[in-house]
């Protein structure tokens, strides 16, 4: 069951950092004192290390899409400015490179047709494009991904500020869905208010609804400031997310990220693994 509350964050600059360090603890079991009572009288499990690996594992690819999916939009509209606009942008990781593919799904829902294709060189900020001389069809993973995107984004709902959306596999040929704050502006990181839905492997059907986290934070990084550290609190379960590691990768430059549940205390690092920091004691 999701709880009600929402989550704080702040940013902490070097030096409070430096000073705070050796009691973070008191100072996190202070932050989150209101959430671990109402977490219950239930004794929460520690996630495995295989777990929080899946997490940071999916974190990772998530930021890899959105830069691929960033810079094949940016090296398509160079080619032929909007062009693009209104299609779909999907974006699939083979053989440790990204192609992003540009296309509409066609009404019935049986066929996607590209226009173009950008395909990742030697590295994620550089894209070779190609035109399709004819709209060429996809019966496979794009596909299923165009009607995934249509299923998420319907239940999703119309939203007041721009979103991303991403598409990754899933276990059993399946198919996550991420809805996801866009930036709106330079160095300011939005957190919150994201969902990941499960799909089934042919993009028809909603098997799961995750919501991640509810509220948006606007986090903005001034630049010259040294930031030590962010901290957030996390209220609708006991385990980081995928967007908390993908928010840390995404911020330039990477900031490491505490983050306090019920439970558990985590630490996101900058290259995207997660520690478990501290686990609480329920109080009786």
């Amino acid at each position: 069951m999701h709880l009600p509350a929402k989550g704080v964050a702040y940013r902490m600059k070097q030096k409070r950092w430096n000073g705070m360090r050796r009691k973070f603890g008191a100072v996190t079991a202070a932050a989150v004192a209101v959430i671990v009572l109402r977490a219950g009288a239930q004794e929460a499990v520690p996630p495995t290390a295989e777990a929080l690996a899946a997490i940071s594992e999916r974190g990772q690819l998530l930021y890899e899409y959105d830069q691929a999916a960033w810079h094949a939009t940016d090296a398509v509209q160079m080619a032929n400015p909007k062009t693009v606009e209104g299609q779909h942008c999907i974006a699939r990781k083979v053989n440790g490179n990204w192609t992003v593919v540009f296309g509409k799904l066609h009404e019935e829902g049986s066929r996607f047709g590209i226009t173009y294709e950008a395909n990742e060189q030697a590295t994620l900020r550089d894209f070779a494009v190609r035109k399709e001389p004819e709209e060429r069809e996809d019966e496979g993973f794009f596909l299923y991904a165009a009607r995934a995107i249509e299923v998420a984004t319907k239940d999703f709902g119309v939203v007041k500020r721009p979103y991303n959306v991403a598409v990754l596999p899933a276990r059993a040929e399946q198919l996550y869905v991420y809805l996801y704050p866009a930036q709106t502006g330079a160095r300011l990181y939005p957190l919150g208010g994201d969902v990941r839905y499960l799909v089934d492997a042919d993009g028809t059907k909603l098997l799961e609804k995750r919501q991640m986290h509810k509220a948006i934070t606007e986090i903005a990084l001034r630049p010259g400031k040294r930031v030590a550290s962010g901290f957030h609190t996390h209220v609708l379960s006991d385990l980081v997310e995928d967007t908390d590691v993908f928010h840390v990768l995404t911020e330039d430059p990477p900031i490491p990220e505490f983050i306090a549940t019920p439970h558990f205390l985590y630490q996101v690092k900058t290259d995207g693994t997660i520690q478990l920091e501290k686990e609480k004691k329920r109080r009786k």
